[in-house]
């Protein structure tokens, strides 16, 4: 699953696509060759498949192919199936539903949402449009956060574990990971859409951890927003992917992405600066003495984010750590509050 996420995410350097289906794409234009009506097996299913992306110009087409045909099995991937299923003729039923489904993916729906469910994390969280879909470079994310949580000796004092601040929370993806790999820790997760909360909540009660999560519908560049965090305050940790594309760059973002995902959760404005310098502007009001934020940006971030602090002293924040990610790219930044 993890290496489909690395691919989707490379789709960010490609061509831009209206919202729905791609130019010269008819849903309805294109039909099934009649040999799939057929005593075919998952094997030769896949390639058939596989044979019509290529030539609609879909991207991993075999990849998407697999994923497809494993989940009408009942898998996560076609290689963990058994090897008896590769072989074994498709039911009518079985190859109407693969059809359906590889229909959706003709038209770059993404495959996230075509199986309405994917993995982060070692969590499996369904996926629905437009709810940003978590990216790899996000599950780093949360590793770098755990190792942080992990190598801090606990305040005297304090709660057992950490209380901690998702801005943006989406799928959940973010918050749910912290909550199943630090069970004594709690999570606020605050998202402006309303189809992001009601996802996570989704999410919370199918992994059974909605006891430790609040989810707050809330927009965090509204005036005076902060209050309404400050009765669970203060906080340990301030984590988020929040949009950072530069706005110039949106044009170039793929099908799959332009015409599914809310593209809100994306655009970061002229600079990719929007949502993070107003999360940098809230958290210290939040942040208990030492707290500290973490982020995922773009790589031409880390020294925008610099000197924006530097102008900024009257916030006592440095940032003290930046990580790249699986590509060597500098993808996330530690920014932690400095006492008075």
């Amino acid at each position: 699953m993890k290496l489909w996420g690395r691919i989707l995410w490379t789709l960010l350097s490609g061509s831009r696509g209206r919202r729905g289906a791609p130019q010269g794409w008819a849903p309805n234009s294109w039909k099934p060759r009649s040999s799939l009506s057929g005593q075919l097996n998952a094997t030769e299913v896949v390639s058939h498949w596989t044979q019509v992306f290529e030539q609609r110009g879909i991207p991993e087409a075999r990849k998407s192919s697999e994923y497809i045909v494993a989940h009408v099995l009942g898998a996560k991937t076609f290689q963990s199936l058994r090897p008896v299923l590769w072989t074994k003729p498709l039911t009518p039923k079985q190859l109407q539903y693969i059809q359906e489904l590889c229909s959706h993916r003709l038209q770059r729906m993404p495959v996230q949402y075509i199986l309405g469910e994917w993995d982060f994390q070692g969590l499996s969280l369904k996926m629905e449009p437009p709810v940003f879909i978590p990216r790899p470079e996000t599950e780093e994310l949360v590793e770098w956060v755990l190792e942080e949580v992990a190598q801090r000796p606990p305040a005297v004092g304090a709660q057992s574990g950490p209380l901690i601040l998702e801005v943006g929370c989406g799928s959940g993806a973010i918050a749910l990971s912290l909550l199943s790999q630090l069970p004594e820790s709690q999570v606020i997760a605050v998202d402006k859409g309303e189809a992001a909360v009601r996802l996570t909540r989704k999410n919370a009660q199918r992994l059974q951890l909605q006891d430790r999560i609040r989810i707050v519908p809330l927009d965090i560049t509204s005036e005076g927003c902060w209050t309404h965090l400050l009765p669970w305050g203060p906080i340990d940790l301030v984590v988020s992917n929040p949009p950072y594309v530069f706005h110039k760059d949106m044009e170039q973002l793929a099908p799959e992405i332009c015409s599914y995902e809310d593209l809100v959760a994306l655009d970061g404005g002229e600079e990719g600066m929007d949502i993070i310098t107003r999360i940098l502007t809230l958290a210290p009001r939040l942040l208990n003495a030492s707290g500290s934020i973490f982020l995922e940006v773009d790589p031409r971030h880390p020294e925008l984010v610099s000197s924006w602090l530097q102008s900024r002293p009257d916030l006592r924040l440095s940032l003290v750590a930046v990580r790249k990610d699986f590509c060597g790219r500098p993808r996330f930044l530690h920014v932690r509050k400095s006492a008075a």
